[in-house]
């Protein structure tokens, strides 16, 4: 994808506003539009000849299919905690259908425009490195190159014991050969919290590590879980190497996204906030964005991408 095939951000207003039964758009709706346009140039303006870091969370990959659980409607969760994951076998088994379901979607998804802006600004040397609360894996996909996923990614799988890492795809495989009723759609049925309900728990088989017959889990931080600090210490190189801080599609409500915001609040770095919905950094922003990531992204790559 090339700069010139982002379609302008005017274009992209104009696509989502209302209309009425004689097809004309509201005067109110081209006033929002124009609003819009006014601060993607406000917000240029401050990245211009910057180096800038880009936060992200699960608001950039809603475009792709993959659902914000922390946004306005969604379904109360209820997660998976490493200590229950780790000291409950039921428990365990019912997340790991549930997870299962999540990779097969995770995996058909794929990168959005807002993934595909962020790639074309990096190339353009104004996105310096993005760091990500997603664990699926769409901004390596999409083609960025410098990427900290802080909480780890879906498509590979550790062992508790010997510390031996799997692609998700040959465990997958595992599970589905030990486990024929995850091919089956009434069998397990996956819940808004990202669990399953399995009909034969106590029948579900969980493959063990292949080296030492370890406990095997998917390599994301879990609650109760630490961000592994050599990986939290490259998001904060990352933050202390910009000029200008982007907040995408988060609310911020994870200590680790919190910490990195007040890092580039105390280095007096612009930060520069888009989100649908209010964050815990709106406080701390120059400029908030009350708008989709993949639009606005996709309209600042068009006017800082030569």
């Amino acid at each position: 994808m090339t700069a010139d095939l982002l379609p302008p951000a005017a274009t992209l207003a104009a696509e989502t506003l209302p209309v009425t039964d004689d097809e004309t758009v509201s005067v109110d709706a081209l006033a929002d539009a124009v609003i819009a346009n006014d601060q993607l140039d406000a917000v240029a303006a401050i990245l211009h000849g910057k180096q800038t870091v880009v936060l992200t969370g699960a608001g950039v990959s809603t475009d792709s299919g993959i659902p914000d659980y922390r946004g306005e409607g969604a379904p109360v969760r209820n997660p998976m905690t490493f200590q229950t994951f780790a000291g409950n076998e039921r428990a365990r088994k019912r997340y790991w259908a549930g997870s299962h379901l999540g990779w097969r979607h995770f995996r058909a998804a794929q990168p959005n425009l807002g993934h595909d802006s962020l790639v074309l600004l990096e190339r353009a040397g104004i996105v310096s490195g993005i760091i990500t609360q997603n664990v699926d894996g769409l901004h390596t996909r999409a083609g960025s190159r410098h990427v900290v996923e802080l909480h780890g990614s879906m498509d590979r799988v550790i062992c508790l014991v010997c510390g031996q890492a799997f692609g998700r795809d040959s465990v997958a495989a595992r599970l589905e050969a030990a486990n024929p009723l995850l091919n089956s759609p009434d069998a397990v049925r996956l819940a808004p919290d990202g669990d399953a309900d399995v009909d034969d728990i106590d029948g579900f088989i969980i493959p063990a590590c292949t080296v030492c017959g370890g406990m095997l889990k998917p390599n994301v931080v879990f609650f109760g879980e630490f961000v592994p600090t050599e990986r939290f210490a490259s998001a904060q190189s990352l933050v202390q190497g910009a000029d200008a801080l982007i907040v995408a599609g988060s609310s911020l409500a994870v200590n680790s996204g919190i910490r990195l915001l007040e890092q580039a609040r105390r280095r007096k770095l612009p930060i520069i906030v888009i989100n649908r919905g209010a964050t815990k950094g709106d406080g701390r922003a120059v400029l908030k964005l009350e708008a989709g990531t993949s639009e606005t992204l996709a309209g600042l790559a068009e006017r800082l991408c030569p």
